[in-house]
C-alpha cells in the first residue's frame, strides 16, 4: 500500500475538530478521558466499536449515527482535498454506485478486526487505510513519451 498522505490532509483539513464535534454526544467517547480530564485519543478501535456494537448492547441504535457521522465526515473531507483545481491524489476511489453506509460500516468493522496493528491509530487514519485497501483507485495511465 502506498504511503498515505493522510497526516498532511488531516492537519490542513481540521478533521479532528469536525470529528470531535460529530462524536461529542456519543456515550462511548464521552466516557473516554485521559488523565487530567483531557479527552482520550479517538482511535480506529474506538470507531470500530461504534460501528459494530454487540447486538445485546442497549446503546447500539444510539451509536449508529456517531459511526455514520465519522465515516461521512472523513469521506467528505477526503473529497474536498481530492477534487478541484488544487486537488491532491486521492487515497481511495468509491465505486459507482456508492456503497450504503451500513455496508461501509460493516466492512470497516471487519477490516479493523483483521488489521489490529492499526487499532491504536487515530480513527481518521484507520478509515483512510481501510478505504484505500477496500476501494483502491485505478492505476493512473503511464505518461506518454515523446
Amino acid at each position: 500500500m502506498r504511503s498515505l498522505d493522510t497526516t498532511r490532509i488531516l492537519r490542513r483539513g481540521g478533521l479532528a475538530l469536525a470529528l470531535a464535534g460529530a462524536l461529542a454526544a456519543s456515550p462511548a467517547v464521552a466516557q473516554g478521558q485521559a488523565a487530567g480530564g483531557a479527552p482520550a485519543a479517538f482511535t480506529t478501535a474506538d470507531l470500530a466499536r461504534l460501528c459494530g456494537p454487540a447486538a445485546d448492547n442497549a446503546n447500539a441504535m444510539a451509536l449508529r449515527p456517531a459511526c455514520f457521522a465519522a465515516l461521512v465526515t472523513i469521506g467528505q473531507t477526503h473529497s474536498l482535498y481530492t477534487t478541484g483545481p488544487r486537488a491532491q491524489r486521492p487515497i481511495f476511489c468509491l465505486p459507482d454506485p456508492t456503497p450504503a453506509l451500513d455496508r461501509v460500516a460493516a466492512d470497516f468493522v471487519s477490516w479493523a478486526a483483521a488489521n489490529q496493528q492499526h487499532s491504536g491509530a487515530r480513527a481518521a487514519e484507520g478509515v483512510l487505510r481501510f478505504a484505500a485497501a477496500t476501494y483502491p483507485c485505478p492505476a493512473a495511465p503511464a505518461a506518454r513519451r515523446r
